[in-house]
Order: C-alpha cells, then sequence, then structure tokens
C-alpha cells in the first residue's frame, strides 16, 4: 500500500492506474476504524480496481473545538488495517494542505444542510460538503462510498456532485451494527459502560418506527413511536426523531407514499449518536375489478 501525504505523491500514481484502464474507488475517513468502514472498503474493492482511502480530521466539521481535539487518532492502527483490507493507496493529506492559509474557500448546499441535524450543528455540513469536494477533486476516481448511517451526509454529497457536474458516482453502503443493534461508530469507544449498554435503544426505536410506517401510519405517528421508545431509557436524551421521503429528505405529511428514512439522534453523555433506517408504506389494495 502506498502512503500519499501530498497530491505530488498520489495524483502521479492514481493517473497512472487510470492510464493503464483501471477503475478507481475511493472511500473517504476520518480515521478510528471499524467494521464499519471496512465494509465500504470491501464494497469498493468489488466496484472498482483500485482504492484509495482518506484519513483526514476535517476541522471545519466540527462546532466546538473540544470536540475536535477528543475526535480519536490512531493512524498507525488505521493504516495497518487498511493494508489488511487490500487498498491500494492511503491519502493523508495536513490541514495546511488541506486549507493553505486557512479556511476560506468552501462549498455549500443550503437545501440539504440546515435541516434536520444541519440545525442543530450549525456550519457541520458546509464543513463536510468543502472536505468531500477537495478530498474528490484530489484523488479523481471514477467512484466513491459512503455509509448510508449519516443519511443526511450521503443525501448532501449526491446532491453536491450533481450539482456541481463532477465525473464521480457515489454509492451507499447500508449500516453495520453490534449485535445488539448498536450502529458502528467511531464516537461509540467514548461511552462508558453504562452509555453502552444503553445505546442500543436507538435501533430498537428505528424498528418501532419502521413498524409504524410499514402499518400504514402517518409520518407523525412513526416519529412518535420512536420518541417513545428513546424516552424509555433513562441514559438516553432524544435530539430529533424525523421520517423523511427518502429521495429529498423532505417532510412527509400525513402518511407516506413512498420510501422513507427514519432519522434519530440523542445524546448518551456528552457522546451525541446517530443511527437511520429506510421503511416501505404498505401498497395500496388494488380496487376489485
Amino acid at each position: 500500500m502506498k502512503i500519499a501525504r501530498d497530491l505530488d505523491t498520489l495524483r502521479p500514481l492514481v493517473a497512472g492506474w487510470t492510464a493503464a484502464g483501471a477503475r478507481v474507488g475511493l472511500v473517504t475517513t476520518m480515521g478510528a476504524l471499524h467494521e464499519g468502514h471496512m465494509a465500504l472498503i470491501r464494497a469498493a474493492r468489488e466496484g472498482s480496481d483500485r482504492v484509495v482511502a482518506t484519513i483526514f480530521v476535517n476541522p471545519t466539521q466540527f462546532g466546538e473545538a473540544a470536540d475536535l481535539a477528543s475526535y480519536p487518532r490512531r493512524e498507525d492502527a488505521d493504516l495497518a488495517m487498511l493494508r489488511a483490507a487490500g487498498v491500494d493507496a492511503a491519502w493523508l493529506p495536513t490541514i495546511d494542505h488541506m486549507y493553505p492559509g486557512g479556511p476560506d474557500t468552501f462549498v455549500a448546499v443550503p437545501s440539504l444542510e440546515g435541516i434536520l441535524m444541519g440545525a442543530t450543528r450549525p456550519g457541520h455540513f458546509r464543513g463536510v460538503a468543502t472536505a468531500v469536494a477537495k478530498l474528490l477533486n484530489g484523488v479523481g476516481p471514477h467512484a466513491a462510498w459512503f455509509g448510508e448511517k449519516d443519511f443526511q451526509q450521503l443525501a448532501l454529497v449526491r446532491k453536491m456532485v450533481r450539482d456541481l457536474l463532477m465525473p464521480v458516482a457515489i454509492h451507499g453502503v447500508p449500516t453495520v451494527r453490534e449485535g445488539d443493534g448498536l450502529a458502528l461508530s467511531s464516537r461509540n469507544a467514548r461511552l462508558s459502560a453504562a452509555d453502552r449498554a444503553a445505546a442500543p435503544v436507538l435501533h430498537r426505536a428505528l424498528l418501532a418506527g419502521r413498524a409504524a410506517v410499514e402499518r400504514g401510519a402517518a409520518a407523525a405517528a412513526a416519529e412518535g413511536a420512536m420518541a417513545r421508545v428513546v424516552a424509555s431509557e433513562p441514559r438516553a436524551a432524544l435530539a430529533s426523531a424525523d421520517c423523511r421521503d427518502a429521495a429529498t429528505l423532505a417532510p412527509v405529511d400525513g402518511r407516506p407514499a413512498s420510501e422513507v428514512v427514519l432519522l434519530l439522534a440523542a445524546r448518551f453523555g456528552e457522546v451525541l449518536l446517530i443511527d437511520q433506517m429506510t421503511a416501505e408504506p404498505p401498497t395500496p389494495e388494488e380496487p376489485p375489478s
């Protein structure tokens, strides 16, 4: 595995692969890798000839300096995992390389960055869009893979790529979960033992919301079902529970007519966890002939 810390090393490598007819896949990460990231790597390996993975803790998507400072960093272990997974190149740009002279030029997707989690984390998704755009432009892949756990981020990246006419296909990969249903996340390592035991309530809440949608209940009823399950866990503080159109993230009025995505966020101590699940409403019965 080639390790690149600047574009002068990375770009000739990728250009050589592309010239030889190889399809290049990209997985962007902030490190602290786990099995969820490995699922992205496996999907990229299946869908491309060469895989580049990036590790960059992006400062512009953190609202609080303390949150940025506490984000786990373990470069040696991460590189070992990428090497074992068959990644062809790892790009680890520095902050100065990504933001020469400091953050100044940004990419914004206003229709998606100020809603849902973006409403409580001002600037977060602008930072995400900017960093992902830089990483895509730096590598120049044919395709990139992102996890569905952060459904809003996936929708935002897809819209950004489409609107900016970027020649890259964006693929979503299903959420990887622990045996008790907790979605894998780098933030899980920050949970106390008691909060870790309580955190699977998010998955149970999503299942309750999905059951409501599949019964034909209104979106508001599905949101209420999720909220009640989270409220049953004393260690969980609900931040948001939403039922949105899966294609546009627009609010759903009344009973869903097409696929929706259920989005949950809750705090366990100082740790904010998010999770999601898609759901299909029942198919309307055909009128008698």
